[in-house]
């Protein structure tokens, strides 16, 4: 059997290395937005999750809408917004992912009652993360963040050792 019918990545590092982690810089532009959802399901699948698996594609959609609100509300000529992963393997075979996105502070609120053809990715990332918040680091940036919790079977074990 290869890593298409068990769902095993052969090429994931040992667990006891502490958390799996993973950090990139982009630009504040669409492009970079759709960088980081590509970025981030390559590398976990590089860490046992596998690309076409229900946690990658759950995770694509939660860095998508933290990236994209990144860049729709603090992107701009010469901003970035930052990418960081942590990946967790529990004492089960699943394990959590944390996505932290980091990016200029913005406090824009949009008027009540305005009509609105967007604003919902907050919704989505609560419906399918396990928690999440926002943590504002100083007075120029904030990060916000996601918990997802990796269900049994969606991180990749070999010999008994579980790896992520």
């Amino acid at each position: 059997m290869d890593s298409r019918t068990t769902g095993v990545r052969q090429g994931a590092p040992p667990r006891g290395t502490g958390p799996a982690q993973f950090t990139v810089r982009l630009s504040s532009t669409p492009r970079g937005a759709r960088l980081a959802r590509l970025s981030a399901t390559r590398w976990l699948d590089e860490h046992g999750v596998p690309f076409r698996g229900a946690a990658s594609r759950t995770a694509a959609v939660v860095v998508a809408e933290l990236a994209s609100n990144a860049v729709r509300h603090c992107g701009g000529i010469g901003r970035d917004f930052r990418l960081r992963l942590v990946l967790g393997v529990g004492p089960a075979a699943g394990g959590t992912l944390r996505v932290e996105v980091t990016d200029a502070r913005a406090d824009k609120r949009l008027p009540p009652g305005l009509p609105r053809s967007s604003g919902r990715g907050l919704v989505l990332v609560n419906a399918l993360a396990e928690r999440w918040g926002v943590r504002v680091n100083d007075a120029v940036t904030k990060t916000v963040w996601a918990q997802l919790r990796l269900p049994a079977g969606s991180v990749a074990v070999r010999g008994g050792r579980e790896r992520g």
